[in-house]
């Protein structure tokens, strides 16, 4: 890993981190399919970016916060849109960003214990790729016809699927948190280390 500015994969997360208040601006007002056009381009460029980064070894620290730091705005952004435009009720925004907020005490605890921040588990990814999917899916349900009741299910399939799993990395995550602190307490930081999901 480095510390290089410049690289493909970091030039991608930026025009993804770019791209979110505009695609909360096109959300209000009620420009779906630009906002959708967005939310695709997320999607494929938080998947070309890991690609790029192994692919040209150009793993970056800056990298490694941009893009997590991306994938959350996007969530956020999603869900005030979502629930501005009632197309899912606020509990489910509010689920989303009370694990958030939760996953703020084992960082606390890491830190307290000059830690740095766990690998990124495999269960927190697939919960972040649920969600991706699950947004732009709940988009096309909000409009009429046959295309959009299947995206509706498809939808909703992956946004229950997708909470559950961000809540379960939440407890996987806590479980390590307390294993290491108990095991090796003040021992150093962890070595290869990434952000949380």
């Amino acid at each position: 890993m480095n510390d290089r500015l410049w690289t493909w994969p970091n030039a991608l997360s930026f025009a993804r981190l770019i791209g979110v208040p505009v695609f909360l601006w096109l959300v209000l007002v009620k420009e779906d399919w630009w906002a959708l056009g967005i939310l695709v381009f997320a999607g494929l460029s938080d998947w070309l970016d890991g690609k790029l980064a192994r692919m040209l070894d150009q793993t970056s620290e800056l990298g490694t916060l941009l893009d997590p730091a991306a994938d959350r705005l996007y969530i956020f952004a999603t869900l005030i849109g979502l629930v501005v435009r009632d197309v899912v009720p606020l509990w489910v925004a509010l689920v989303l960003v009370g694990r958030e907020v939760y996953m703020a005490l084992p960082l606390a605890v890491l830190r307290r214990h000059d830690y740095a921040a766990l690998p990124v588990h495999f269960v927190g990814k697939t919960a972040t790729l649920c969600l991706l999917y699950a947004f732009p899916l709940l988009f096309l349900g909000a409009h009429s016809g046959t295309y959009a009741t299947v995206a509706k299910v498809v939808g909703w399939a992956f946004t229950i699927w997708g909470t559950g799993l961000y809540w379960w990395a939440a407890v996987l995550y806590t479980v390590q948190v307390r294993r290491l602190v108990l095991a090796d307490r003040g021992s150093g930081e962890l070595k290869g280390a990434e952000p949380l999901p």
